[in-house]
């Protein structure tokens, strides 16, 4: 037989793993600066969430005035803050303000209807408003997630405990229509609100687990771009390119071609003794800001050291290397550095080689296109030369 106790015991379980969930959430967020935004929108779910089941607890306790309309607008100011943070989660893109249209809609509305009888209609707009935006929220990580995995094994699945908690967001509201007042308080000891209980404290574990791995993912991928990026261009540092460069050069085998476009600053010292380091420093990003342009998505940009660049070129011939070559001296050349209140006009050589058969690693096509550099610097520089 199902005693009041156990209602309240599954309540009381529930709201000690919101109220832990939130103090991890604040933690990550102000301690470890860990998504710090979407970590607070999260924090701030959870809490409303406690809040809003204890003072369902609380009813005929505490006044009617204080219990029935406030717990109710906090949770569905929970469901809102969980959907704005798992877009911020997975793309690091808070958007609060779908979830704050539906709350203070619902909060009009539920203020307009009385706070009597078996209070069915407040139980369905509750749970049918976390419903659509556990449901919407639910919709947006699994396409973030399913986007981010770029043609991996997707991680999409983690996106599960929302639309499973939607869905029992909209068995409760259903069940407002089978069983009307009984259904809307969680302290009557029924079997389906056992089962409720039961099913939400485990997805409340699920969710606040599954959200955290993907928090804890993102710093682990932040980490590892930290260590192949150069921190003054944020192209591939020199480890990194290798790396890219034999990758490429193990597909040559397969009759997959590449080609390197290796990129030198003209007169960069000069440019340094006239005008200071930091002046280099800005001249260097914005020659990289204007090559990006002519870099697609499978290419790989490096920078070798210095003022030295180099650029990958998957499935290209020395003809198309040449061609991109061609369009970056322009771009450089047309894009002068203004350093205090004055353009210093900037230009860089180029030489590029095509990988070929005979070639025991990607360090001879990279040698032969830095002989080509070296050659187009003897030319007279802001030459390209293959």
């Amino acid at each position: 037989m199902i005693t009041p106790a156990q209602t309240l015991t599954l309540l009381a379980s529930i709201i000690f793993v919101a109220a832990a969930a939130t103090l991890v959430w604040m933690a990550l967020a102000l301690v470890a600066r860990i998504a710090p935004r979407a970590s607070l929108a999260m924090a701030g779910a959870n809490a409303a969430a406690a809040g809003s089941l204890t003072l369902h607890v609380l009813r005929g306790v505490l006044p009617d005035t204080l219990t029935y309309w406030p717990g109710d607008v906090l949770a569905i100011t929970s469901f809102a803050l969980l959907g704005a943070a798992v877009p911020g989660i997975t793309t690091r893109a808070l958007n609060w303000k779908p979830g704050a249209v539906v709350v203070a809609a619902t909060a009009l509305l539920l203020l307009a209807l009385p706070y009597e009888g078996d209070l069915r209609w407040q139980a369905r707009i509750v749970n049918g408003a976390g419903a659509a935006l556990t449901l919407a929220a639910g919709i947006i990580a699994w396409r973030n997630l399913a986007r981010s995995a770029g043609g991996r094994r997707t991680p999409a699945p983690l996106a599960l405990p929302l639309f499973l908690i939607a869905a029992l967001m909209a068995a409760r509201g259903l069940e407002t229509f089978v069983n009307p007042g009984r259904t809307p308080d969680l302290r009557v000891p029924s079997e389906f609100n056992i089962a409720f209980l039961w099913t939400a404290l485990v997805l409340a574990l699920l969710q606040n687990a599954t959200l955290a791995f993907l928090v804890l993912m993102r710093l682990i991928t932040r980490i590892e771009r930290l260590l192949e990026r150069d921190p003054l261009t944020d192209t591939l540092n020199r480890r990194a390119f290798d790396q890219a460069l034999e990758r490429a050069h193990a597909w040559l085998a397969r009759g997959r071609g590449y080609a390197l476009v290796m990129i030198d600053m003209d007169r960069f010292k000069q440019l340094n003794d006239a005008l200071g380091h930091a002046a280099g420093d800005a001249a260097l990003r914005l020659m990289v800001k204007e090559l990006q342009p002519c870099v697609r998505e499978v290419d790989r940009f490096g920078r070798l050291g210095g003022e030295e660049f180099c650029v990958l070129l998957p499935d290209t011939d020395i003809a198309g290397a040449a061609l991109v070559a061609e369009r970056m001296r322009w771009l450089v050349n047309t894009a002068p550095l203004r350093w205090l209140e004055q353009d210093w006009p900037l230009s860089a050589s180029f030489g590029i080689a095509e990988a070929e058969r005979g070639d025991a690693s990607g360090s001879a096509v990279l040698a032969r296109a830095d002989a080509a550099l070296y050659r187009a610097k003897g030319q007279g520089r802001n030459v390209v030369q293959a």
